[in-house]
């Protein structure tokens, strides 16, 4: 993992969104691009104990915590990048009734809206901080 290449920003133009405020994206932001900071010196602590091609002993506790916080911090710098790249100008907020979406969630969860309830509710959970919506490949 000897790092030669550090993360960027990314910039997203997404001003003037329905459903969420400019403040709110804008705080945002500089909290992917902590995200992306702390990435990027992470990778560089960790890189520093693997110039010498092993983990002694004595460093394993420290190594292991820096590994632990660049999950985490990579983690968020990614789920911003996901988050961002859903914004569009002119979104409806929820999918048209017919679409493949809509109907997936009700039939998972009984009805769309029980399936937002649910989105909304984890997103809303004190340390998650982050809800995803996904389609499992293996069973639909």
């Amino acid at each position: 993992m000897l790092n030669t290449n550090s993360y960027q920003a990314k910039q997203f133009n997404l001003s003037g969104l329905n459903g969420i405020s400019d403040r709110t994206l804008e705080m945002h932001f500089k909290l992917y691009e902590g995200y992306v900071k702390e990435t990027n010196k992470l990778t560089d602590k960790i890189s520093e104990f693997l110039r010498d091609g092993k983990v002694d002993q004595e460093e394993v506790p420290a190594y292991s915590e820096l590994t632990r916080r660049l999950g985490f911090e990579y983690n968020g710098m990614v789920l911003h990048e996901y988050y961002f790249g859903n914004m569009k100008q002119g979104g409806l907020g929820d999918p048209e009734r017919t679409s493949g979406f809509f109907r997936a969630a009700a039939e998972s969860f009984g009805s769309y809206d029980v399936w937002k309830a649910d989105f909304v509710g984890i997103g809303k959970m004190r340390g998650v901080g982050w809800a995803i919506c996904y389609e499992n490949p293996a069973n639909g």
